[in-house]
């Protein structure tokens, strides 16, 4: 490899020949594997991480790599994706250019679909040449740089993408989190570095000062502790010093402070000022924090250059060390450190920076009372919620803090505060401050706000009692402005839709919605239309809801998902297969997690179970990725569902055990009844059937809701259960619920023939398991035709008609086998066995390795990406998530034994030709 066997470049390497030699390893395995990696440099404050990671920069451009490196900064560390963005916008071929990050920043409103555009820019990248990514001082890093980088190294782990971070030692920071979340993908490597060597710091002295390297200075380096950088520092001081009995310069042996004595007061009162804006800033706000033209100050520029301070780059001044910048910095007193953090903030704001660039020095040094302060802090939280929620949070947070308590400001603040949290995922802390600002007797139009603004903290709580209450106290009260009033009423619907009787919620529902057209609000529309898509899913009326979730995506497309599911309901996949194809287009605006709930939703019903299984696994890493957990015990209960058809009982009872885990976090009553469902059909399949009726007759006594949305497709097999219980109570209860809903829903085949299918096995009525058959070839759900078929042939086959049963065993075996479903299909080929037909043999069991191993679908992506295709341009042709072509593409790799998408290539050009 070139470049990979030379001498050192810098006598700042000394004593680091180890550590030099494994990154040069590391840099030789990705070039060589084509896969990714992650290295790790942690040390102290001077230790030569960065000189480290400079040298491996160097290498990695000289065996080829593209590379891009930056550095975060301790004072800009808050605005959003200031880090990452030095690493891709610098280099002789930056990754993105300035417009395109400013397009992405533009056009982006959550953090996935960001981290999926710039994974697409380095993935383009890496296809050509391996790319290196370093980042100095990740502790620094913002938050969604650090979100960034705990997501793309594993997204990008089957590309040659090497990642290089530093860390400092003793520093509350992110390297470990990063760390943490790919060590399982792709290799880490940490290099802690510690002290050097005496012979180390020996050689540093004769490359410095040669002869004049006697004993005597190697003595006074040992105070430098093994600190490469101090070391250096002591050296300079003794190279430039005068010649007395005494070479050492006073104050040398305490490092950096000492290089200040001897500077102008002008040239230290310029140090500071820049030491408060950052290590890097720009002459102009320096001068301009000294209250000094900028041309009085080029004295003090020089002379500051010239005592080894300052770089001046051209665009900037950077502090040559960082540690130079704090003994600068950590010698203004600190009333005065705070002064000025709020007059650079002043400075910075009026010469047109962003007020996210300024909001390092107001929480530095803002003060009670200052409004300029709060506002800012405001302006700030509101740029940046759409990629950093918490960051925004904190941001108001702290200006709710600046304000004095009960001001009307404060009540406005808060209201913001609330808003902000409940988008952050933190509903207790929200609820926590509004009840503060309310237990402070707000005027009565805030009263109203306020409730209104906690009305989806409550929902998201699950407390929909409680959300009724209080909508219904403060419409009550009265006094809130029209748009304010029509939220309110918007929100109380939805609270009710959990009610028992829903004449009433419909009612107030459509109240809502006609208050909310009539004011022009929009939020108050989408809560309304929301509501009425909920009574009507409760309801169990079908097309009810559908028109109501299409009229809501049209007015908010980020509810695309909960149109699709409606389409579902409705039988019409077809519609869903393009609403789907429609929203992956935007995906922008659409909420990325749930996107992938309706897409699986959609490969279930389709009897896609391998599909349905990637999809609901994908959902769920993206929900833990943003830490918005909706749909967690849901998707656990489906593929414990899913692999219980397949015959994984192991995985099945897992994902059952990870499912009580996650509802013991979020136990509302549609999550428990779903959990409870699942237990039932466990406790079924481990022959306990008094359990499993325990469990199904608990899920029909409470929620009365949940009626028409959990057991719509699955109601037959709850009847089973019921009959071999002997609790026919129970079993008629539940045909007459499928008889109600096929009511309510007339045009929907699945709805109509599980109706008829239910009253079949409660009757033990072959004439309607027959007609359920006839009704069910008009749903597109194969499970659930091959279920109805299942029974009717079981019941044909009890009546002696062996000819008439061994066919309808045969379709449904046909069916299960297709979607998947071996268990499932084997209980049907055990069945006909006992009518003298089907092999005894069990077929259609996959390996667990090697090509046939995979899937229908990680076979097409395997196929895709060996053609050169990206995961958003595969996921085109397929019409899924690009998270979902990672998940199939992960799966493939692992069934494979590759770590690469050159050794995947290879592996499939060496297939034979189907």
């Amino acid at each position: 490899m070139a470049g990979a066997g030379g001498p050192l470049s810098r006598s700042g390497l000394r004593g680091r020949e180890a550590e030099l030699e494994e990154l040069r390893a590391l840099i030789d395995s990705v070039a060589r594997s084509g896969s990714g990696a992650l290295a790790l440099i942690r040390g102290e404050p001077g230790i030569g991480k960065t000189t480290l990671l400079t040298e491996a920069v160097s290498r990695a451009a000289a065996a080829g790599f593209s590379v891009g490196c930056g550095k975060a900064d301790e004072l800009h560390h808050l605005v959003p994706l200031s880090s990452l963005a030095t690493c891709v916008l610098h280099g002789d071929r930056p990754l993105l250019s300035g417009a395109a990050l400013v397009d992405l920043a533009r056009r982006h409103d959550q953090r996935i679909w960001l981290v999926e555009r710039l994974a697409e820019v380095i993935e383009e990248r890496a296809g050509g040449m391996p790319v290196l990514i370093a980042l100095d001082d990740v502790q620094w890093a913002d938050p969604l740089s650090r979100f960034a980088l705990q997501q793309l190294p594993g997204r990008l782990r089957t590309s040659p993408v090497l990642w290089l971070l530093t860390e400092r030692r003793g520093v509350d920071g992110p390297a470990e989190e990063i760390a943490a979340a790919v060590r399982d993908e792709l290799p880490v490597r940490t290099l802690a570095l510690g002290p050097l060597s005496g012979a180390a710091i020996g050689r540093l002295a004769d490359d410095t000062l040669g002869a004049a390297a006697d004993e005597r200075v190697r003595d006074l380096l040992r105070g430098a502790g093994g600190n490469p950088f101090l070391a250096v520092e002591m050296l300079a001081g003794l190279r430039t010093a005068d010649a007395s009995d005494d070479p050492v310069p006073p104050g040398l042996v305490l490092g950096v402070r000492g290089r200040l004595s001897s500077l102008r007061p002008d040239t230290l009162r310029f140090l500071q000022r820049g030491a408060v804006l950052g290590r890097g800033f720009g002459f102009h706000d320096a001068a301009a924090l000294c209250g000094r033209p900028a041309v009085a100050l080029i004295p003090a520029l020089e002379e500051a250059v010239r005592a080894g301070l300052l770089d001046d780059d051209g665009d900037q001044l950077v502090f040559r060390h960082d540690l130079l910048r704090q003994a600068v910095y950590v010698d203004i007193p600190p009333s005065a450190r705070k002064a000025l953090h709020r007059e650079a903030a002043a400075r910075l704001v009026t010469a047109g920076h962003q007020p996210i660039d300024v909001v390092s020095h107001l929480l530095r040094g803002a003060r009670p009372g200052d409004r300029e302060a709060v506002e800012l802090l405001r302006r700030a939280a509101d740029d940046v919620l759409p990629v950093t929620p918490g960051l925004a949070a904190d941001l108001v947070t702290r200006a709710l803090e600046l304000v004095p308590t009960a001001r009307p400001l404060w009540f406005e603040v808060g209201e913001q505060a609330i808003g902000c949290l409940n988008r952050a995922g933190r509903n207790r802390e929200a609820l926590a401050t509004g009840d503060r600002l309310l237990a402070c007797r707000p005027p009565v139009e805030m009263l109203g706000r306020l409730q209104a603004a906690l009305g989806g903290t409550l929902w998201n709580l699950d407390l929909a009692d409680e959300l009724r209450r209080r909508t219904e106290a403060a419409l009550t009260v009265g006094g809130a402005a029209p748009e304010v009033a029509a939220r309110l009423a918007a929100l109380r619907a939805l609270a009710m839709s959990r009610a028992q009787d829903l004449v009433p919620a419909r009612a107030a529902g459509e109240d809502a919605l006609r208050a909310a057209v009539a004011t022009g609000d929009r939020e108050a529309h989408v809560q309304a239309l929301f509501a009425l898509g909920e009574i009507a899913l409760n309801a169990g009326e079908n097309a009810a809801a559908w028109e109501r979730f299409t009229a809501l995506s049209a007015v908010d497309p980020a509810f695309a998902p909960e149109e699709i599911v409606a389409c579902q309901h409705m039988d019409d996949f077809a519609a869903g297969e393009r609403l789907l194809a429609r929203a992956a287009d935007g995906a922008g605006g659409i909420r990325e997690a749930m996107l992938l709930w309706a897409q699986g939703q959609q490969h279930l019903g389709l009897g896609r179970l391998d599909d349905a299984d990637a999809d609901f696994l994908t959902m769920e890493r993206l929900e833990d990725e943003v830490q918005a957990h909706v749909q967690q015990v849901n998707g656990r209960v489906i593929r414990s569902r899913i692999a219980l058809l397949r015959g994984d009982r192991e995985a099945a009872r897992d994902h059952l055990t990870e499912a009580r885990r996650r509802l013991a976090a979020k136990p509302n009553p549609g999550n428990t009844a779903a959990v409870r469902f699942l237990e039932a059909v466990h406790a079924e399949a481990d022959g306990d059937v008094r359990l499993a009726v325990d469990r199904i007759r608990r899920v029909q006594d409470e929620g009365p809701f949940l009626r028409w949305r959990l057991l719509r497709t699955w109601v037959g097999s709850a009847i089973r259960m019921a009959l071999r219980g002997a609790d026919r109570e129970l079993a008629e209860d539940l045909a007459a619920q499928a008889e109600a809903h096929a009511e309510r829903n007339p045009t929907v085949p699945t709805a109509t023939g599980v109706a008829a299918r239910a009253r079949g096995l409660v009757r033990d009525d072959l004439a309607l398991l027959d007609h359920a058959v006839d009704l069910l070839r008009a749903s597109p759900r194969p499970l659930v035709r091959a279920a109805a078929r299942a029974d009717l042939g079981r019941a044909l086959l009890a009546a002696g008609r062996r000819a008439e049963a061994v066919t309808a065993l045969t379709e449904a075996h046909a069916e299960f086998a297709a979607a998947g479903a071996h268990a499932a299909a084997a209980q049907v080929q055990r069945a006909l066995r006992d009518a003298g037909a089907g092999s005894r043999r069990a077929g259609g069991r996959r390996p667990v390795q090697g090509w046939e191993a995979l899937t229908a679908s990680e076979k097409k992506v395997a196929r895709l990406v060996a053609q050169g295709h990206s995961n958003r341009t595969a996921a085109e042709l397929l019409v899924v998530s690009p998270h979902t072509v990672n998940t199939h593409l992960t799966s493939a790799f692992r069934k494979l034994s590759v770590n690469s998408r050159v050794q995947l290539a290879n592996l499939v050009r060496a297939l034979p030709d189907d």
